[in-house]
């Protein structure tokens, strides 16, 4: 199995469990691990034939850009569920970094994985 990546997606949402936490937006930086077969989309040269990653990033941009979880590990299995479903992906490795949750940490955050990964 083949796997197409994006690295350090930058999005602003809110997320957070403090007050002062809901009423701004703070950046996350996702990472996402898709596993799929490009042999199909090699041969053919044609992005018909693969995982379009810039409409996988596209969908994700959009639904953290709207959400408002508490907790990123709420954040990262909605991400997860989503891109699953949409993209028919049948295993996901997102690491979410949530910088500056933490004074003197460059990030902190969860790192899932779902599906099989063949």
């Amino acid at each position: 199995m083949d796997i197409i990546f994006i690295r350090d997606l930058r999005i602003d949402t809110v997320i957070g469990i403090y007050d002062w936490e809901r009423s701004i937006k703070q950046t996350v930086h996702i990472d996402l691990e898709l596993a799929t077969d490009i042999a199909r989309a090699a041969a053919s040269d044609r992005i018909e034939d693969t995982l379009n990653y810039k409409a996988v990033a596209k969908k994700v941009i959009v639904f953290v850009e709207e959400s408002s979880f508490q907790l990123v590990e709420t954040l990262a299995e909605r991400i997860v569920a989503l891109v699953r479903e949409e993209f028919s992906v049948a295993w996901v490795r997102l690491t979410l970094n949530k910088g500056g949750a933490v004074r003197g940490a460059q990030g902190v955050g969860v790192i899932i994985e779902r599906g099989k990964r063949d």
